[in-house]
């Protein structure tokens, strides 16, 4: 096992070789593997297929103890966990779906796994907490894994994700004086505000930071309006058909859209499938798997679908409508070309003023109002609740009582005493719930400008993502924009 005094990196080197084959790392994996070998906290943001969780799994599986890996999907989790088994690595997971029998074996047994893989909610569940809490059991690390769902789910869809950081303090009060739990947060996606978010939530202390730039040479971005939901379906169907044979994904907004757009397509004569969050895990797994292995050339899919899954020979990309958030959009694109091959990303928009095909503009409008309306009832929770008290007996009271707390987490009117119980305060800092729901007006605006912008769209996101220096007089020449 690894100790920085006397094993050598050249020892780190030979594990990495019998592991995955590979003779060195890629820039910056050597780094941010010391890093976490040397227990420091990390924030690192490396583009889709950058090679992130060799990261964490070689650090994990050098060390004595356990490391954790918080992940938002189960599709993620298994993937990525049967990679490690396939090496006959000790992995396991966690999650909802999984028979109570081999829920049951995985607590029995981790003391024997080096990586541990579980959703927030499932690392917070009482009796996974209480087996984590044990004074035996050594746990070295806590990955965030797709980190941007921290700060894209955290408020109102998965507010598990605002209490991960009274996990460290909480879990080194039951271990040995002397423990040292390190926190690296990995994603694909984080502007400077994301970033400063993650590392305030998770309370990262002094971390080293690793920020590659999002661009990608080989990938080429088009935006295409479109003036009739005919003209969606139209240009959509053109550009399939341009490419037979390849693999692609069409990202749909919502389950109903996944579902009527597969049927279109079915009609036409695609083998495709919608793929969303209701499905079961069979049907996801099945899927994965027809696409992974070719017999199914594209998905249509929500953002629930891709994350993680690693297919390199992805060539193109199409947003039937486009993200709300521009950090949605880069993972999303992202998916293609992994292979450094060509690949295409294209945006079907409705032209701006909506006044002839007024979709896009009343999905906008509808997401928006439904943001203001969580905002207004967490709110009018938040009037009623104790100025300190326990998430549970919230969330039993109120309906969206975890949702309220975490919005006023988030607006810097309460912390977290430990991951389970909470205190309320007023302090000159935080801010007010119209002022968050500002605040995500202004990311949906981005979007817009991305959409509807005349510059190099590379360019662009370079800027938004934090590197202006990088930006700064660039035309990429393999955008819509620069050709």
């Amino acid at each position: 096992m690894y100790n920085s005094d006397t094993t050598s990196w050249q020892e780190v080197l030979a594990a990495f070789k019998r592991i995955w084959g590979y003779d060195d790392f890629r820039p910056p994996q050597g780094e941010i593997i010391r890093s976490l070998l040397e227990k420091h906290d990390a924030l690192i943001v490396m583009p889709t297929g950058g090679g992130k969780s060799i990261c964490f799994q070689l650090p994990a599986l050098l060390q004595n103890g356990l490391t954790l890996v918080i992940s938002p999907l189960v599709a993620l989790m298994e993937n990525q966990v049967q990679e490690l088994r396939d090496r006959k690595l000790p992995a396991a997971l966690l999650h909802s779906e999984l028979p109570t029998w081999e829920r049951k074996k995985n607590l029995q047994n981790l003391e024997k796994l080096r990586l541990l893989y579980l959703s927030p909610e499932t690392l917070l569940s009482a009796p996974v907490w209480e087996k984590l809490c044990q004074p035996q059991l050594e746990i070295n690390g806590l990955i965030l894994d797709e980190a941007h769902c921290l700060v894209q789910w955290g408020e109102t869809f998965r507010p598990a994700y605002r209490r991960l950081g009274a996990v460290r303090p909480a879990l080194l009060k039951s271990k040995p004086a002397g423990t040292k739990i390190a926190i690296a947060a990995f994603t694909a996606t984080a502007d400077p505000k994301a970033r400063a978010t993650i590392q305030k939530v998770l309370q990262l202390q002094k971390p080293a930071a690793f920020q590659i730039s999002p661009y990608r040479q080989n990938l080429h971005l088009k935006v295409q309006t479109i003036w009739t939901p005919r003209g969606r379906r139209q240009g959509m169907l053109k550009f399939i058909q341009a490419r037979p044979h390849e693999a692609g994904l069409v990202y749909v907004r919502t389950r109903r859209d996944s579902e009527e757009l597969t049927e279109l397509l079915r009609q036409k004569g695609y083998a495709t499938a919608a793929y969303h969050a209701g499905l079961s895990p069979e049907e996801r797994r099945q899927i994965e798997a027809s696409w992974l292995g070719g017999k199914m050339p594209f998905v249509v899919c929500t953002c629930a679908f891709g994350m993680g899954i690693n297919k390199p020979d992805v060539r193109w990309v199409i947003h039937y409508h486009s993200p709300l958030l521009l950090s949605e959009y880069v993972q999303e694109v992202g998916r293609a070309g992994r292979d450094g091959k060509p690949a295409e990303a294209l945006t079907l928009v409705s032209e701006a003023t909506g006044w002839l095909n007024p979709e896009d503009k009343q999905r906008r409008e509808f997401f928006a109002g439904k943001m203001r309306s969580q905002y207004q009832e967490a709110q009018a929770i938040a009037s009623k609740l104790p100025t300190q008290g326990e998430v549970a007996t919230v969330a039993k009271q109120f309906r969206d009582g975890a949702i309220a707390l975490s919005l006023l987490h988030s607006a810097g009117q309460l912390e977290w005493q430990s991951p389970f119980h909470y205190i309320r305060h007023q302090s000159g800092k935080s801010c007010s719930f119209g002022e968050l729901n500002a605040q995500q007006q202004q990311f949906q605006t981005q979007m817009t400008q991305y959409l509807t912008t005349r510059e190099c769209r590379w360019q662009f996101l370079l800027q938004a993502f934090g590197f202006a220096k990088e930006a700064a007089g660039w035309r990429c020449g393999h955008c819509d924009n620069c050709n």
